[in-house]
């Protein structure tokens, strides 16, 4: 039996919040540490909250869900959304509390925001906004807008195809990545009201 959405337990998720999120745009998502579950879902979801180390040391310490979430989303192709340091673990290392390896999804690291301005305030956290790439104008899943952001650390992809959005805070920080089924948001849908329930809704019948 296929399972409808998969939102990945590892321990460093928002998930009830987005659970409750996809439940409002008409979602059935199930809330699984199962990697059998995972292999079988028609969509997959991860969030997280937390440390890039902490969050990835929850994610390996469940046997086999690293490589069930290969085998669906990279090889299966599944639609697949990252939320925030969900998002950062497709880079290939995190630069928090020393280096810890990523996924290696989409090229890249996760780094401390730099405080250029005086003025501008780490963590970057509150309303901002969701500018798209020119390259990824019509992208399906991720619109222009405004949502809602808390973070310390972004992710800088290694080749610029892979930024779908980016928002301002002391300068260009990126706020989405895409490539083929896999799509990354630094903000909270979860938190974003109308915009971030929109975006939940588009990845419910993105078919990349």
């Amino acid at each position: 039996m296929v399972n409808p959405i998969a939102l990945i337990d590892y321990g460093a998720g928002n998930l009830h919040s987005v659970h409750n999120a996809l439940k409002a745009v008409g979602a059935s998502p199930a809330i699984t540490a199962d990697p059998d579950m995972v292999a079988k879902a028609e969509r997959i979801v991860m969030p997280g909250v937390g440390s890039f180390r902490a969050c990835r040391d929850g994610l390996i310490g469940i046997p086999g869900m690293v490589e069930a979430l290969e085998q669906r989303v990279l090889r299966d192709g599944a639609p697949f959304l990252g939320i925030c340091v969900g998002m950062q673990l497709l880079a290939t290392r995190g630069l928090e509390h020393g280096e810890t390896l990523g996924l290696d999804w989409i090229g890249g690291e996760v780094r401390k925001i730099e405080r250029t301005d005086p003025a501008i305030r780490v963590p970057h956290m509150g309303w901002n906004d969701v500018a798209l790439t020119p390259h990824h104008g019509d992208h399906p899943l991720v619109e222009e807008g405004e949502a809602y952001y808390l973070h310390s650390y972004h992710f800088v992809p290694d080749e610029g195809r892979d930024v779908a959005a980016m928002t301002d805070h002391g300068g260009g920080l990126v706020a989405a990545v895409a490539r083929d089924n896999i799509a990354g948001v630094q903000f909270h849908p979860e938190k974003s009201q109308a915009f971030g329930l929109g975006l939940l809704r588009r990845f419910l019948e993105w078919k990349p």
